[in-house]
């Protein structure tokens, strides 16, 4: 997003920014606060979220290194709409919303950037509220990878795949219904783990299924 700034102005920014390491399970930004900075991450990996009524996590979206985040309340002035939590000891640079704020709306570059960012954000939503629709949790395991996955030299893979209790939160299910669904996949030869990502060897079984075109019997429960 940063790209196309002069060199003066990626130098102003870099003195004013803010570097902060982040454990395991902590708060980066809590739901509701007020806005101070457009954040970063460096190293590790983060998760947006919140809570229903009764208390239970609902995973929102990732944010891998090279991503920005905070930008929505930074935007519009208004309280930080969800937490953002570490999900592994994670590295974020953060910079002033004073010093930031006014480049975000001077560079017509960066303003795009952010408007691609945002459309891009809100079809992700609307899919994820599809898919929370999906009345089998199978289906809904696929399709939240199909949300995900990206082709890559003709592969199609999920990088940084998340795990099974963080898929779990993002699609209504048990971890253990998770855990049967990826066991059914990786022994009919769908997916297979390859380290942090996990390849899709057979996409097309996901997208029936996720469509609800092609019945598995071994679904699992919920």
């Amino acid at each position: 997003m940063l790209a196309h700034l002069p060199k003066v102005t990626l130098a102003h920014l870099a003195v004013n920014a803010q570097q902060q390491w982040y454990s395991k399970r902590e708060v980066v930004l809590q739901k509701d606060g007020h806005s101070n900075s457009l954040s970063f991450l460096l190293e590790g990996r983060l998760q947006g979220l919140d809570f229903t009524s009764d208390g239970r996590e609902v995973g929102l979206y990732f944010i891998n290194p090279g991503d920005y985040f905070g930008e929505v309340a930074l935007i519009d002035n208004e309280r930080q709409p969800e937490f953002v939590t570490a999900l592994a000891r994670s590295l974020v640079v953060s910079l002033p919303k004073d010093i930031i704020r006014p480049v975000l709306f001077g560079v017509p570059k960066i303003a795009e950037a952010l408007c691609r960012r945002l459309a891009s954000r809100l079809r992700q939503d609307t899919a994820h509220r599809r898919i929370l629709g999906l009345p089998n949790p199978l289906q809904r395991v696929c399709a939240q990878l199909e949300l995900m996955w990206v082709i890559q030299n003709t592969q199609t893979i999920v990088a940084n795949a998340p795990t099974h209790q963080e898929l779990a939160i993002m699609i209504n299910a048990s971890r253990e219904t998770v855990t049967r669904a990826f066991q059914l996949l990786q022994g009919r030869g769908v997916v297979e783990r390859d380290g942090n990502a996990l390849q899709v060897l057979q996409p097309e079984f996901i997208r029936q299924v996720a469509a609800g075109t092609l019945d598995v019997s071994k679904s699992g429960g919920d």
